[in-house]
């Protein structure tokens, strides 16, 4: 049996190592991950952890764990940014505001698929013209939903949360914890 992390984040494999749970291999899968018309942000993210766990190679017997992280505006999805002035886009949208991260993973053993979803609750303070333009210069929105990440520069945005702050940063350990134990994995083992 091998554990294999379908992500390339490494903020995922720091967060994994934390429970000690150390990868056999990572193979980040390559999907579409443009929402469908009309499609919510809590079913979207379940869709897509759900579609990378299915999208990775692996034996029969190993243990695969994907997610999905998104930061959702009501209903709006607001993924990676393309660019810069998409970025910006984002955090003007967020800034003063309320919004939820949803965090969903999949963990696949053989043909049985386990998921589980951390809807957290965000609140950022509005942002002066310089915090914003410092931020975006920094280059630390690249890659992260919603333009931006928690447990970097930008927490010092983020006044208020409600829920988990690792699903926040992109994988909530409760839950994957009991997806594991659920697929086998030997957690908790000692040594």
């Amino acid at each position: 049996m091998r554990f294999i992390l379908g992500s390339g984040s490494p903020r995922r494999k720091e967060l994994l190592a934390q429970i000690g749970v150390v990868p056999d291999a990572i193979l980040p899968p390559d999907i579409n991950e443009d929402p469908r018309k009309g499609e919510l942000p809590r079913a979207y993210c379940t869709r897509l952890a759900r579609e990378k766990a299915e999208a990775v190679a692996a034996a029969v017997d190993d243990i695969i764990l994907t997610a999905d992280t998104t930061v959702a505006l009501g209903r709006r999805i607001l993924g990676k940014p393309r660019d810069a002035g998409e970025a910006a886009a984002f955090l003007t949208a967020l800034a003063g505001r309320r919004h939820q991260v949803i965090t969903a993973i999949a963990v696949r053993r053989g043909d049985r698929l386990w998921t589980r979803d951390s809807i957290s609750a965000v609140k950022m303070k509005r942002l002066s013209d310089a915090e914003l333009n410092a931020y975006l210069a920094s280059g630390e929105w690249h890659g992260k939903a919603g333009a931006y990440a928690i447990q970097g520069a930008a927490g010092a945005f983020i006044p208020w949360i409600s829920g988990s702050f690792t699903g926040i940063v992109g994988l909530p350990l409760v839950e994957t914890a009991a997806l594991l134990q659920a697929a086998g994995y030997p957690l908790w083992r000692q040594t």
